[in-house]
């Protein structure tokens, strides 16, 4: 009863909605992530919530606490980026939690796994993948090769693919989005922590939007306090980074598909 209900919500079209929410930076966005989640879900009538969770611990990268909090307030997938491996006890929760993503193209050896294969509430097979982008950043595999290479061999194992990149050349994350398009349904960037106003539909179907933004203090310079980031430009002195404070926003985009034809038909900036 259960698989014949499932296949008459495909076959009727009734939407999938994914809400992908930008990089929660520090306690303070990690906490405000936490309040919003369940309601974004509910407003927003998401079956899947993807939240970028490698600036959530304090300072800098990704820790237990943070990446329980998110998970327990109804985030299914955490993806990550450049810092996810900054902090050696995230190490075994990676191996040990398989919707918690690290970028796919590190190295093998590198703890925990690029992609997921889960099923959403329609019981579609959604496959969730993690990359980092090449220009401007640390060296790692070439995205589009190892992309290229996963969607080989998961061929038939999915319904729906999704795909962080984490990246901060503007140009390498739309390169990525019409290289994909068709292949992978759901294309969004994160990393800059600025929120693009580019969300469409690509040719072939595909939802992309190159910045998600940011969940942080909205008075800050990518969540950090104005202040020394200035100093750093100006003076070339480097004093330490600090957490800001005040008012949060949270950024992301909400992701509608189509499950009969696997074609977005919708794409949503969102901000609270």
């Amino acid at each position: 009863m259960k698989q014949k209900v499932v296949s008459t919500l495909i076959e009727s079209g009734y939407p999938m909605k994914i809400i992908a929410l930008g990089d929660v930076v520090g306690s303070a966005g990690t906490e405000y992530a936490v309040k919003l989640i369940n309601r974004i879900k509910c407003v927003e009538n998401g079956d899947l919530v993807i939240v970028n969770a490698e600036n959530s611990a304090p300072g800098n990268g990704l820790d237990q606490k943070s990446a329980d909090a998110l998970f327990n307030a109804g985030a299914d997938v955490l993806t990550g980026g450049n810092h996810t491996l900054r902090r050696h006890e995230i190490f075994d929760y990676l191996d040990d939690h398989n919707a918690a993503l690290r970028p796919l193209n590190l190295p093998p050896s590198a703890p925990g796994k690029g992609f997921i294969i889960m099923r959403a509430s329609q019981g579609l097979r959604i496959m969730v993948i993690n990359v980092l982008g090449q220009v401007f950043m640390d060296p790692v595999d070439n995205p589009f090769t190892a992309v290229d290479r996963l969607l080989n061999e998961q061929n038939g194992k999915y319904d729906i693919c999704v795909c962080d990149i984490h990246a901060e050349a503007t140009s390498e994350k739309a390169a990525f989005a019409r290289y994909f398009d068709g292949r992978i349904n759901v294309i969004f960037g994160t990393h800059t922590h600025v929120q693009t106003a580019d969300e469409c539909i690509l040719p072939k179907g595909s939802g992309f939007i190159t910045d998600l933004g940011m969940c942080a203090p909205i008075e800050s310079i990518l969540g950090t306090k104005p202040e020394p980031v200035i100093k750093n430009f100006v003076t070339r002195v480097h004093d330490r980074f600090e957490a800001a404070e005040g008012e949060l926003a949270l950024c992301g985009a909400v992701f509608e598909i189509n499950p009969a034809t696997k074609r977005v038909t919708s794409v949503k900036r969102i901000k609270y």
